[in-house]
């Protein structure tokens, strides 16, 4: 039977064109689950790990995962909220940051929420925005656009936005700007309520252990530095993850290197101090995975 027919296979939906779709594909393969891409193929079967990856609309994952079609998702927490759907978040793979938030044209009078009562709210995030609104008891007329939100102002379809704000570049290419914030949004692998089979689960918990090794190395860094031993203690003292580096003897008479794992902004806070101490030759190198 193809492996792709396979039941036992952990199926999960990914988004198929969109902010989140490099990044979960580059956290996937990170994780050591390689696959092909094709144009046009709305899935793929990684060679080594027992896993189908089903590219969808980032709106549908959700609902897939929900009633089982899919038994993990990658999505954004704001198409959750959007959805209703019951799911459960499982972890964070650390992308797709960004904020829910309300876009005025720059020429606008309006620097509050409360002032856009009456106003009518071009998004294509309704209920959301709906709720929000309603919470703060300000009479809002929601408009449901399903294309380029941006752009409703300058036609005249809308006085105001609700969207997916990262950079800020669209708005202010489109001559808008951010005057609050709804929510704050980032991607989430998700379950639904569904029990998997014992497989599926052992596999489910193989993926999150790969997971968090990728995530614990993403800001650390193996540094190497050689040093006078006699500055090796306060050199300890100094650098956090450094009380029990690697040392080894060099043929330079009383001289060590130092290797240690450290945090990337923890070294370039004391990067200087380092070499007051007579650290020289300092090598930054990236750390693929940490598994503790």
């Amino acid at each position: 039977m193809d492996k792709k027919l396979k039941d036992e296979n952990l199926k999960i939906a990914i988004q198929k064109d969109g902010r989140l779709t490099n990044e979960s594909i580059k956290t996937l393969r990170s994780m050591g689950i390689e696959f092909e891409i094709y144009n046009r193929k709305l899935f793929a079967i990684s060679r080594d790990f027992p896993i189908e990856i089903l590219f969808c609309r980032d709106d549908d994952i959700p609902g897939y995962v929900e009633s089982g079609v899919a038994d993990i998702g990658i999505v954004g927490q704001n198409i959750i909220q959007e959805s209703k759907s019951k799911v459960t978040e499982i972890i964070k793979p650390g992308f797709g940051h960004c904020n829910l938030s309300i876009a005025v044209p720059k020429e606008s009078k309006v620097s509050t929420a409360e002032e856009l009562r009456g106003k009518r709210i071009a998004t294509s995030f309704p209920s959301t925005a709906q709720q929000y609104f309603s919470r703060l008891n300000i009479p809002v007329d929601i408009i449901t656009i399903s294309g380029s939100v941006e752009i409703t102002p300058a036609l005249g379809v809308s006085d105001a936005i609700v969207d997916i704000v990262a950079s800020g570049s669209t708005l202010t290419l489109n001559d808008l700007r951010q005057i609050d914030i709804i929510t704050e949004t980032e991607a989430v692998l998700i379950r639904g309520s569904k029990k998997l089979s014992s497989s599926k689960e052992n596999l489910l918990l193989q993926m999150i252990a790969r997971l968090e090794a990728v995530l614990a190395a993403k800001n650390m860094k193996y540094v190497m530095m050689n040093a006078p031993k006699d500055s090796l203690g306060k050199i300890k003292q100094i650098a956090p993850g450094l009380n029990a580096p690697t040392v080894t003897e060099l043929t330079k008479p009383d001289w060590i290197a130092i290797h240690a794992v450290m945090n990337e902004n923890a070294f370039w806070s004391i990067a200087d101090e380092l070499k007051t101490l007579g650290a020289c030759d300092i090598l930054v190198l990236p750390i693929e995975k940490v598994v503790v």
